[in-house]
């Protein structure tokens, strides 16, 4: 998971891509998978930028492993 990095006791990862289109289609996928593990991003989407933070708010708004299998199905998207 190289491409997440810790702030403020969160998991970001920001990605690019081509246009809105792709990063819409994207944060749709996503959005399937966070429904399927019932854990759910916060994120931000300007144009073709996607930036995604992941804690768990039930957990003190701390990372846990529902963060970091959250954040593999969203590398697996790629």
């Amino acid at each position: 998971m190289s491409a997440w990095t810790e702030i403020d006791g969160k998991l970001c990862r920001t990605i690019r891509f081509a246009d809105f289109s792709e990063a819409f289609a994207f944060m749709t996928r996503v959005a399937m998978i966070a429904e399927k593990q019932n854990h759910h991003p916060e994120w931000t989407n300007t144009w073709n930028s996607v930036t995604i933070w992941l804690s768990t708010h039930d957990a003190g708004g701390t990372i846990t492993d529902k963060d970091r299998k959250l954040a593999a199905a969203i590398d697996a998207l790629f």
